[in-house]
């Protein structure tokens, strides 16, 4: 019962941290850029771990750091692209020094381990931070709501996955990444997601500023499916390296690319269906 209270009380900090900091983005940017230049910052420092328990390499602290700061001056630099889509490029310096004192910064590496430490580096870079990154982009794509309705359905479909999967899962999804998936579950969290895609459109359209419900859909629809992904290839990562969970900083939940998993996939596929069906904008 205590080991339920801690997890129930760390997940609504962690969902609350997230919801606030896009419902105020309008009015004080400063909780979004503190909320997921956090997770950039953490998820970067996990997967550091994860490369390292496979490889057995070294943990290098200063390299660590220097790619965090590189992370967040990404997150910047995208943050700073206006509704518009019209590139800031001051906004784009910070990120630009962090390229330069990175490829510098190989210089002092000792030989051995300069590639193995640079492709830690920028995968670090491509997996959490560009993602986390980008979401900014689907803000400026669209409006800032609709990153809380793909949030929305994040968590609808591993709420819908987990009670199918777990009441009825027979058929195994990806057996070898990860044992405990179903297509059952899959295609519950699916129909979840398309629930809630119409539910949002009933009864919640004004507060998201009114797309049609044939975006819903195509939302939801996209978001499981990717959600999906991210899991299962977190998961492999995660077996790859021999271990449970990526982190323990969220009590109960694991670490952060735990709970970021399918969110690391989810944005770019969410920005790229928002860019392809662009012409039907007027119904956004």
């Amino acid at each position: 019962m205590k080991n339920l209270a801690i997890r129930v009380a760390s997940g609504s900090i962690y969902v609350a941290l997230i919801v606030l900091s896009i419902i105020l983005l309008p009015v004080n940017e400063y909780l979004y850029l503190f909320t997921f230049g956090l997770f950039i910052a953490i998820g970067i420092h996990e997967l550091y771990h994860l490369v390292e328990a496979h490889s057995q390499s070294k943990h290098d602290t200063a390299m660590c750091i220097i790619d965090m700061l590189g992370g967040w001056s990404l997150l910047y630099a995208l943050f700073t692209v206006s509704p518009t889509l019209r590139l800031n490029a001051i906004g784009f310096v910070p990120f630009l020094i962090y390229l330069l004192v990175r490829g510098v910064a190989m210089l002092f590496m000792p030989k051995n381990d300069a590639i193995h430490n640079s492709e830690k580096s920028f995968f670090s870079l491509m997996y959490v931070a560009l993602p986390l990154s980008m979401l900014a982009l689907v803000g400026a794509f669209t409006n800032p709501r609709l990153i809380l309705a793909m949030f929305i359905f994040i968590w609808v479909n591993d709420s819908g996955a987990y009670l199918v999967g777990s009441t009825i899962g027979r058929h195994k999804l990806f057996e070898r990444i990860s044992p405990h998936k179903s297509w059952e579950g899959f295609w519950g969290g699916f129909v979840a997601c398309l629930i809630a895609a119409y539910v949002m459109f009933a009864y919640c359209n004004d507060f998201f500023s009114g797309p049609s419900l044939n975006v819903w859909l195509g939302l939801g629809a996209v978001v499981s499916i990717f959600a999906t992904f991210g899991d299962l290839i977190e998961s492999l990562f995660k077996r790859t390296a021999g271990v449970k969970d990526a982190g323990k900083i969220i009590p109960g939940h694991g670490g952060i690319l735990d709970r970021i998993d399918s969110l690391l996939l989810v944005i770019p596929a969410v920005l790229a269906y928002f860019i392809i069906i662009s012409d039907f904008f007027q119904d956004i």
